[in-house]
């Protein structure tokens, strides 16, 4: 039962979490949400700068809540990708330094990884295989968990993500940022089926046979390019009319990005037979997600596993338990490991020595 600490500063939270054997001793998180506001979006050089400033002392309170001492860390860890690279770097030269003064191993940890293990830290009993619906502002993915480090990704966005389309549609309504969270407790005030709007689907071309001059489409990749132009345009003709009607268009679109991502997992799943979907990502905290997926699967005869909500947005106590896993299997990375702003899931063992 290894006790990995771990730091995460891959966009703009400043994370520090220790975790022993899927247990939680200490998770700090502090959020650069406020800073980034004025400009609708993170600005990775202030972003970069704020982990500079809070970093040591998110290792130190970090160790103080679990009290332990250093020579009760096995093994240090930090997000090496994909994410902001001078974002990356701070956490990741932290890590090293405290690997290299405590004489402990290093683990450089892919951040889609860790969102993949953020269920087991609430389910420790889950075990692959299971489907993981891994959705956040950057990623919109269906990735088969076969073992830790074995990971095949069935279906992704082929433009916006998920996260991402939820801000530019706030942006659009004027809810501010961030905007899944300001769409989330809008649209509990609205009606979901007062526009209908388009899901999204991936064509494949034009197919021969039975059915001759019909499209194909890809059942497991999704497209949120569509629905947010949909939404672009209807917004400008209820300007024309009056007042927008905010809170129904934040449900509206909130329940048809639900429906699409709900479809794509339940086919998925079922195409595989895999009995378990594990959501994973910062939109695996929306409501209408959670409502949708939960019914579906019980219909289906599948579990639906959602993270608590603090474990659904980025920290470093999901990092630490995918370092876990890889320590537990003897695993562990050289001090000279780069941060790269994208690494395939597929190729995560290549962070290992």
């Amino acid at each position: 039962m290894a006790a990995i600490l771990a730091i995460e500063t891959s966009c703009d939270e400043t994370a520090v979490a220790i975790v022993k054997d899927r247990k939680v001793l200490s998770s700090i998180v502090s959020s650069q949400i406020e800073l980034h506001r004025t400009y609708g979006g993170v600005v990775p050089e202030l972003a970069s700068r704020q982990h500079l400033e809070w970093v040591n002392p998110a290792i130190a309170q970090a160790m103080e809540e679990a009290q332990l001492s250093w020579a009760e860390i096995d093994g240090i860890a930090a997000t090496v990708t994909p994410g902001l690279v001078g974002a990356l770097l701070v956490g990741t030269m932290a890590a090293k330094s405290l690997a290299m003064l405590y004489k402990k191993p290093f683990l450089g940890v892919h951040h889609l990884e860790g969102h993949i293990h953020a269920t087991y830290l609430d389910q420790p009993s889950l075990q692959p295989p299971f489907l993981c619906l891994l959705v956040s502002g950057g990623h919109t993915s269906l990735i088969h968990v076969r073992a830790s480090g074995d990971y095949t990704t069935l279906g992704q966005t082929r433009d916006d993500a998920a996260g991402e389309a939820f801000d530019k549609v706030a942006r659009l309504i004027d809810l501010g940022y961030p905007g899944g969270p300001a769409i989330d407790k809008l649209a509990k005030q609205g009606n979901s089926q007062t526009f209908k709007l388009p899901e999204g689907r991936i064509s494949l071309g034009k197919h021969q046979g039975k059915g001759q001059g019909k499209a194909k489409y890809h059942p497991y990749d999704s497209s949120f390019s569509g629905l947010k132009t949909a939404v672009l345009r209807l917004t400008e003709q209820l300007k024309a009319e009056g007042p927008l009607p905010k809170a129904d268009l934040a449900a509206s679109f909130q329940y048809t990005v639900a429906k699409a991502l709900t479809k794509r997992a339940i086919a998925c799943a079922k195409d595989f037979n895999l009995s378990t979907i594990a959501v994973g990502g910062g939109v695996a905290a929306n409501s209408e997600l959670r409502r949708q997926l939960t019914a579906a699967a019980q219909s289906e005869g599948l579990q639906a596993l959602f993270p608590p909500l603090a474990l659904c947005t980025d920290n470093a106590a999901m990092i630490a338990c995918a370092a876990c896993e890889h320590f537990s299997q003897g695993r562990s990375s050289s001090l000279q490991l780069n941060v790269q702003s994208r690494t395939p899931l597929e190729k995560v063992l290549s962070l290992y020595e």
